[in-house]
């Protein structure tokens, strides 16, 4: 018995479909997998209060103690709608952040169709306007575009534009790349970087190289509890290289996360995670040192809800 798919009684949008490429996702998420194995640095002591009001909207308040930076409070306010194009995402969402300083930080995400997205971010300082962008992407069946527009000023004839493109070219390979726009009082000029990925069942390799440099990293996943990730960095401008190594060790019997990681600037660190079921309690210790600075801090968080 031949093949169904080789008969030519089978139609063409049928094969096609057989043989169907994945979506590659956003180009913000190329080395998603290897920075997430990466501990986040802490300084200070941080006291984090979730509360859910309603399955849909959520408040959380923020206090940071710190000793090197200036001590601040947060107020985070989230919505977050009903659809739902894929299990891990929500649509639309309305984040804002509102520190004692007077910062704001927000941001809005909504889903026009299956395949148009767009995202807006807005960022004040000290209650003085920073910076702004919105962008617009596509995702087609095995290929993303995405056109972002960041600070236009029509005044002062500045403007930053951003454009990627993503294409599967089989399951696990991904091709693309990113073209950025700058025009700022008189000067104006463009940066291209092609990038790719390749996606094994236990590793995904990455690499963006152009004319302001390359980033390459690599991450494993040796089994269920243990996980790794490499990265390196070279700016041609700054004429500057940097490598850095960071493990993910989850200990679930015991509740238990602890990230590290060390770089080439011997600059060392991890954090360890533990919650205390059944309180809604998550605890985080943080240190780093930075050996060639001659630096050293840690910090403490206390996650409720």
């Amino acid at each position: 018995m031949g093949n169904v798919l080789a008969s030519p009684h089978v139609s063409w949008r049928r094969r096609r479909k057989a043989f169907a490429l994945p979506n590659p996702g956003s180009f913000d998420e190329l080395h998603k997998s290897c920075k997430d194995v990466f501990p986040l640095q802490m300084e200070g002591v941080k006291v984090i209060i979730n509360r859910p009001l309603s399955s849909h909207f959520q408040v959380s308040h923020t206090v940071h103690m710190s000793t090197a930076g200036l001590s601040c409070y947060h107020f985070n306010a989230k919505y977050i709608g009903d659809e739902q194009p894929s299990p891990l995402e929500n649509f639309p969402v309305l984040i804002g952040d509102l520190d004692s300083n007077g910062s704001l930080n927000a941001q809005i995400q909504y889903l026009f169709t299956d395949r148009i997205r767009s995202k807006a971010v807005f960022q004040t300082h000290h209650s003085k306007f920073l910076t702004w962008q919105i962008d617009g992407e596509y995702r087609g069946d095995n290929y993303t575009g995405t056109l972002t527009l960041g600070n236009p000023d029509i005044i002062n004839q500045s403007v930053i534009l951003v454009s990627h493109f993503l294409q599967s070219i089989t399951p696990r390979l991904v091709l693309g790349g990113e073209l950025v726009y700058h025009q700022r009082l008189g000067e104006e000029g463009a940066i291209l970087t092609l990038a790719g990925k390749y996606s094994a069942p236990d590793w995904v390799a990455t690499l963006n190289i152009g004319y302001g440099g390359a980033h390459a990293s690599y991450y494993h996943k040796a089994n269920e509890q243990i996980q790794v990730g490499v990265e390196f960095e070279a700016n041609t401008r700054l004429r500057e290289t940097s490598f850095a190594f960071g493990y993910h060790l989850n200990v679930p019997k015991a509740n238990m996360v602890f990230k590290g990681s060390v770089d080439s600037s011997w600059c060392v660190g991890g954090v360890l995670e533990k919650k205390l079921p059944p309180l809604p309690i998550t605890l985080a210790l943080g240190a780093f040192m930075n050996h060639w600075k001659n630096k050293f801090h840690c910090g403490f968080n206390i996650m409720v809800g």
